[in-house]
C-alpha cells in the first residue's frame, strides 16, 4: 500500500511539474486585463463569460508546457534530466496526448464563453503554442511566436465585450505584452548557459519598453487620481520585482541565477497586467493580484521554467 501511495504521489508530482501549476495562475491575469480594457469601451462584460475565458487561458498554458516538454525530451534529457518526461515519470507519447487534449479543451471552453470570436482566438494562442514547441523555438521567429501567444491572450480578454475586435488601446497593450515576453523567451532560451548577460540585458529592456508603455497608456487614458496613482505603483512594482532578480543575474549569469530571473519574470507578468488594468479601475488589478497568491505559493514546491 505504501509503495501504491508513493508511486501514486510521483506520478501527480510529475503532472503538476509538467504543466507547471505556479504558472497556471499566471495566464488569467492577461484575461482579466483584456476584459478591463474592453469593459472601458462598452458594456457586455459578464463574470460568467470572462470566468469560462480564464480557465480557457489556464488550459491552453498548460497545453503549451506539456508540448514543450513533450517536443524537448530528447534535448532534456541532456539539460534538464530531472524534468517529468526524461526522468521517466511521464511518458513521451503520453505529454503529446495530454497536450492536445488540453489544446482542443481550451479553445472549446473559449468558444463556449464566448462564442465564434472567442473560440478563433483561442484557436490562433493554440496554433501559435504548437508553432512555438514543435518549430519555431531557439530562434528570433521562436521569441516573437511566444509573445505573441501573450498578446493574443490578451486579445483573448477582450472578447468577453460585445465588440468583435479589439480596441486601439487593448492592440497596444497586447504590443507590449507581447515584446516583453518575447525578450523573456530569449533570456529563457538561455537558461543553461552561463555567462549570458546580452540576454540579461534584453529581459530588462522588454521590462522597461512594456513600463513605457504603461505611462503612454496612463497619459491617454487619464484614469481617476486613485486608479491612476496604482496603476504608478503597481508599474513601480513590476519593474522592481523584475530588476532585483534580472541585476542578480546580470552580476553572475549563471543557470543559478538565470533561471530564478526567468521565473520571476514570468510571475510579474501578472503585476504588469494589474498596472494596465488600473488605467480601468483599480478594482481589476485587486482580481488579477489574487492569482499571485497561489502563483508565488506553489512556486516553492515546483518549477516555474
Amino acid at each position: 500500500m505504501g509503495d501504491a501511495r508513493s508511486r501514486f504521489a510521483r506520478s501527480v508530482a510529475g503532472y503538476a511539474e509538467l504543466v507547471r501549476v505556479p504558472n497556471l495562475f499566471t495566464a488569467p491575469p492577461d484575461v482579466l486585463l483584456g476584459a478591463a480594457l474592453a469593459a472601458a469601451t462598452g458594456p457586455g462584460v459578464t463574470p460568467g463569460g470572462v470566468a469560462g475565458l480564464a480557465l480557457a487561458s489556464m488550459l491552453l498554458y498548460a497545453a503549451g508546457t506539456t508540448l514543450n516538454d513533450a517536443f524537448d525530451a530528447d534535448v532534456d534529457a541532456v539539460e534538464r534530466p530531472e524534468r517529468p518526461i526524461p526522468s521517466g515519470r511521464v511518458a513521451r507519447r503520453t505529454g503529446y496526448a495530454l497536450g492536445g487534449a488540453l489544446l482542443v479543451s481550451g479553445v472549446a471552453v473559449a468558444g463556449d464563453a464566448a462564442g465564434v470570436v472567442g473560440g478563433v482566438v483561442a484557436a490562433s494562442v493554440a496554433g501559435g503554442i504548437v508553432l512555438y514547441d514543435g518549430v519555431l523555438k531557439g530562434g528570433v521567429a521562436g521569441f516573437a511566436a511566444m509573445g505573441a501567444v501573450r498578446g493574443l491572450n490578451v486579445l483573448l480578454g477582450t472578447t468577453a465585450g460585445e465588440s468583435p475586435t479589439p480596441s486601439l488601446a487593448a492592440a497596444g497593450v497586447a504590443l507590449a505584452v507581447t515584446a516583453y515576453i518575447a525578450a523573456v523567451t530569449f533570456m529563457a532560451s538561455r537558461e543553461t548557459e552561463s555567462g549570458g548577460r546580452r540576454t540579461v540585458l534584453v529581459a530588462g529592456s522588454g521590462a522597461v519598453v512594456a513600463a513605457a508603455v504603461l505611462l503612454v497608456r496612463l497619459a491617454v487614458a487619464r484614469p481617476s487620481p486613485l486608479d491612476g496613482a496604482a496603476s504608478l505603483v503597481l508599474g513601480v512594482g513590476f519593474l522592481a520585482w523584475t530588476g532585483r532578480a534580472l541585476g542578480r543575474a546580470y552580476r553572475n549569469p549563471v543557470p543559478e541565477t538565470i533561471g530564478p530571473a526567468v521565473g520571476t519574470c514570468v510571475l510579474a507578468l501578472a503585476v504588469l497586467d494589474a498596472a494596465f488594468a488600473a488605467t480601468v479601475d483599480a478594482a481589476w488589478s485587486l482580481v488579477i493580484l489574487l492569482f499571485l497568491v497561489p502563483a508565488v505559493g506553489l512556486k516553492q514546491w515546483f518549477s516555474v521554467t
